[in-house]
């Protein structure tokens, strides 16, 4: 054993002997460990290189500001290698390292790489790329700028390298970067996460801010890809150098405060370093400026950060951490720290130098932590705080508290674990290890060891550990919230990404929202379209405006980018956010004015069955004979059934009552005009004075005739109709209404226009007729009641037209409407007085006698008249005249049976016999008393 103990101590003491032609010095590889199969390590230990602007040329690169985080990272991936050396997972073989500091610098980890590489060789690289390397694998680099540059190297000689912390998508590419695994996923993974996370919380309008190395210009060209397909848009992206020392770090990190600050973007991304990333919360604590900030996974979980001055005023924090998991034993190694057996370890010391070793004079060269180990120290991973107490341990490098475990959250160090692991099992593989032998060589090449890792596959923590085509672990990230504990943070799980669905699962009820009314904080361009808009874009795809969606579209959810069509013959109103059927609407039984128009239908039919009743009770009584006769009941009829047909406009409509409704008020309304026409004609007749023309018209008096022959005019008028252009039901659909109109069209309206022409027709030659005889004894005059009833329909169908075409909704109500005032027009005119004079009237006023009197009172006065103004005109034949003088100026219907017959009632020739020069005079006469 002691013998065993020397042989690892003296090659410890080659390891870190100078080599030739290498710039060394403990601080680049100042830590190793023998053993049988070494391994290397790259940690970035310190944050910079020293005066790295003011380097003109080739010199020594001194590393300043030791990075505690990445220290511990590098503590944890030797806690787990002498774990593996201690269970015995190969045995008889014990694994070395050699760790070197790369200084957050790529040139100088290409130069840590070199030395690596050069150990126990005449030159740092290696003519023969096939001679076996003392290095067989490599863990690191921390950042990804660092590993891209040492891929190169190690993908030369196929070593090769797992990084637990390097997430650049870039480094995906094996073509490139052949050798180069990894025990996280990439930041293709990371990117997707951070966008479906805005997705999540509808933030479409967010702040970048990257660094310019290569890890920060992939994550946001990955970021920046991810968002595009989302919707996700940058309202600004601005770029700062990386190195902590740039010249322009200060200006450039103060204009990005000034851009988070005069922009609408209450969501933040930054892929910075941790030291970047506090320069820029120093700024906005100062100015008061509170934001949402998404963390890269550089600085999601950076405990120096969560307890800085002042971080509770800064707004919600979120990050996505890479899976963490715990590191059984590491915080015991951490609390009793030191190199182990046969190892160096320069870092160590350097560390508890800074820890235990402060003093005033050391505090002008090196940066201190505070020096009281009982005291419990500010959580600094970067650490450059200047302590002031003395040093009071004599020997710091015995020294040990447990302020590592408090000082970073221990479970960032899980990937650490997961790489040095994956290198212990593709060992085990080639090695061919068994429980107690390997029995495969230990010298042999790299790419060798390459090959087995890549195919590993094994269980840590219950978890299914292996790489995938891009050298990547298909874990994935915990959602990290940022709750306020105190006057610091803490770190909360409040979600997790799958790698391989690719959707993120936030747990929104255990979110501590810092919000004034603990809501989610909105960050768009513009206010969120709620349903029933759609967003109508503007210069950006997430600048908008809400319009609302057309008739017959729709939107159920918010901010969408189009309106949805109405499905199965649905339909909505604009700016709806759902489709329904439509209703079908009809002038319906219960619609007030449906209620009102039936309600006066049945007075109509309650009047004409009145007057019927009064009409066949007096049916002998001379007024009843003076009204018509018997033609009072045709016309009784027709205004029956053209009241009947204003019943069938009520109710839902099919192509039977559209038909029907037509032809009973055309056929209807016919046969009560046509009796009216019969009415006016006789009149006439029996008045005109030209005994020629009244012998040839006599001729065309049938009253049966012309009422059958009028009525079957309209009867052809209405079948042709009916046969070439029938009414039926039509539904009228509007785009701007959820209702369904039903509605009996009437075809073209040729048919429609005709019948109603052709009643208008006869309507006039009545109007015309009755205005020849008006001057009748206006006690029993008829005329007037015809000129006024049919000035009543012609009027009111003249009025109808417009309001027919254009109130289209409203037809229904209109034809009805004109059509009961037309028929009450006749009742009014033509039944009332009747009935009038035959209940209240004396019987002696309206007897036959009485009504002759009428008559020749009137003929006496009209040619006594005649005569005094033209004595020298009448002769003896006046006495016809006269009559004539009767028929030609009045209007009352007679009481005989034809016009002969009722002149021949009329004329008392000893009244008229003096008159015979009257006769010759008939034309003049006619034209004065007309």
């Amino acid at each position: 054993m002691l013998l065993r103990v020397y042989w690892y101590t003296l090659i410890g003491t080659l390891l870190v002997a100078p080599v030739s032609c290498c710039d060394f010095s403990e601080s680049m590889c100042g830590a190793r460990s023998p053993g049988d199969i070494m391994l290397g390590m790259l940690i970035p230990c310190h944050a910079k290189v020293q005066d790295l602007q003011q380097r003109i040329q080739p010199e020594r690169l001194n590393c300043t500001e030791f990075d505690l985080r990445p220290f511990v990272n590098s503590l944890a991936v030797i806690h787990t290698i002498d774990i593996i050396n201690d269970s015995g997972f190969l045995p008889g073989i014990r694994l070395g390292y050699v760790m070197c500091d790369t200084c957050s610098d790529a040139s100088k980890g290409i130069q840590s790489t070199m030395h690596m590489l050069g150990l126990n060789q005449t030159e740092p690289i290696q003519c023969d790329l096939m001679k076996p390397s003392v290095i067989k694998g490599v863990i690191g680099a921390g950042f990804s700028e660092v590993s891209i540059a040492v891929a190169r190297i190690l993908g030369l000689y196929m070593i090769p390298q797992v990084s637990p912390t390097s997430s650049a998508a870039t480094l995906d590419d094996k073509l490139r970067f052949p050798s180069f695994l990894r025990s996280i996923p990439s930041d293709v993974h990371q990117t997707n996460a951070v966008v479906q996370l805005m997705v999540h919380f509808k933030w479409n309008w967010v702040g970048i801010v990257s660094g310019d190395d290569d890890y920060g210009k992939a994550a946001l060209q990955s970021f920046l890809k991810d968002a595009e397909d989302a919707h996700v848009c940058a309202a600004f992206n601005k770029v700062v150098p990386h190195y902590l020392d740039h010249s322009e770090s200060e200006r450039r990190i103060g204009e990005v405060a000034d851009d988070i600050q005069s922009s609408n973007a209450q969501v933040v991304l930054l892929i910075l370093r941790r030291q970047l990333v506090r320069q820029l919360f120093e700024i906005m604590i100062r100015r008061g400026i509170s934001r949402t900030w998404i963390a890269s996974d550089s600085w999601s979980m950076s405990p120096n950060l969560a307890s800085m001055k002042g971080i509770n005023a800064i707004g919600d924090i979120f990050g996505f951490s890479f899976i963490t998991g715990q590191n059984p034993g590491f915080d015991n190694f951490l609390t009793n720290l030191s190199p182990g057996l046969g190892a160096v370890n320069r870092f160590i010391e350097e560390y508890k130098n800074l820890r235990f070793g402060c003093s005033p004079e050391v505090q002008q060269h090196k940066d201190c932590l505070n020096s009281k180990p009982t005291a419990q120290c500010p959580l600094l991973d970067t650490l450059k705080f200047k302590s002031n107490f003395a040093c009071k341990i004599p020997d710091p490098q015995r020294a040990n508290d447990d302020f590592l475990t408090h000082a970073i959250d221990l479970r960032t160090t899980y990937s650490s674990r997961l790489a040095t692991w994956s290198i212990a099992y593709g060992l085990k593989a080639l090695l061919k290890c068994n429980k107690t032998i390997c029995t495969g060589e230990t010298d042999f090449e790299p790419w060798k060891l390459l090959q087995e890792i890549k195919k590993i596959k094994f269980t840590l923590d219950k978890r299914q550990c292996f790489f995938d085509d891009f050298g990547n672990f298909v874990t994935g990230y915990d959602l990290i919230n940022w709750v306020r504990r105190g006057n610091r943070r803490q770190f909360k799980i409040v979600g997790e990404y799958r790698v391989i669905k690719r959707d993120v699962i936030v747990s929104e009820e255990i979110i501590e929202w810092g919000t004034l009314n603990k809501s989610i904080p909105e960050s768009k361009c513009s206010k969120s379209c709620p349903p029933g808009t759609f967003q109508k874009i503007l210069k950006s795809i997430c600048c908008y405006n809400c319009s609302k969606c057309e008739e017959g579209t729709y939107t159920n959810a918010s901010d969408l980018r189009n309106c949805l069509r109405c499905p199965n013959g649905t339909w909505s109103l604009r700016g709806w956010s759902q489709c329904k059927q439509r209703a079908e609407t009809f002038f319906r039984w219960n619609d007030p004015l449906a209620i009102s128009l039936l309600v006066i239908t049945g007075i109509g039919f309650l009047l004409i069955f009145s007057v019927l009743i009064i009409f066949l009770n007096r049916r002998n009584n001379v007024v009843f004979k003076v009204a018509g006769g018997e033609l009072c009941f045709a016309m009784m009829a027709g205004l029956a059934v053209s009241f009947g047909a204003v019943v069938l406009f009520v109710g839902k409509p099919n192509d039977h009552i559209c038909r029907s409704r037509q032809t009973m008020y055309g056929l209807g309304f016919t046969l009560a005009v046509s009796s009216i026409l019969v009415k006016a004609f006789r009149t006439f007749l029996a008045f005109l004075a030209d005994k020629h023309q009244q012998h040839v018209l006599n001729k065309l008096y049938k009253p049966s005739v012309i009422i059958i022959v009028a009525t079957l005019i309209q009867g052809f008028i209405c079948l042709f109709w009916l046969i070439f252009d029938t009414p039926k039901v039509k539904m009228h659909i509007s785009r701007q209404s959820m209702e369904i109109m039903l509605q009996c069209s009437e075809g073209s309206n040729w048919g429609f226009g005709i019948m109603l022409s052709y009643i208008a027709l006869l309507a006039s030659i009545c109007f015309i007729l009755a205005l020849k005889g008006r001057k009748v004894p206006q006690r029993f005059n008829e005329t007037g009641y015809i000129i006024f009833s049919m000035i009543i329909y012609l009027f009111v169908w003249i009025c109808f037209i417009p309001i027919y075409m254009a109130r289209i909704q409203q037809r229904p109500v209109v034809q009805a409407s004109a059509t009961l005032v037309s028929n009450f027009g006749i009742i009014f005119c033509h039944f009332f007085p009747k009935c009038y004079m035959i209940l209240c009237k004396k019987k002696k006023d309206i007897s036959k006698d009485a009504y002759l009197k009428s008559v020749r009172n009137f003929t006496i006065t009209s040619i006594s008249k005649e005569l005094s103004d033209n004595s020298s005109e009448f002769g003896r034949d006046s006495g016809w005249n006269s009559v004539e003088t009767i028929h030609s100026t009045g209007s009352g219907v007679s009481i005989a049976d034809s016009p002969r017959d009722l002149v021949k009632m009329l004329q008392p020739e000893s009244q008229f016999a003096g008159i015979s020069t009257f006769l010759q005079k008939r034309k003049r006469f006619r034209k004065m008393t007309i």
